[in-house]
């Protein structure tokens, strides 16, 4: 029987590769939020141009800036 783990996944920005705290080799805090990373080149690329990588959220019936 698999057991279950309480760890908290984290995709990866760059790659999308699903890392935990435990797995990921690098993080980095951008505008007070870690971001786990599977390797030190997904984080040197989030780190070089984090807009590129970071998800926008807009509100519903608002139009793309």
């Amino acid at each position: 029987m698999k057991k279950k783990s309480n760890e908290h996944s984290f995709r990866d920005p760059v790659c999308g590769m699903e890392v935990s705290r435990k797995t990921a080799i690098d993080e980095f805090t951008y505008q007070g939020k870690t971001y786990y990373f599977c390797a030190g080149a997904c984080r040197e690329a989030f780190e070089a141009e984090p807009g590129k990588y970071i998800v926008h959220h807009r509100q519903h019936g608002m139009k793309p800036g």
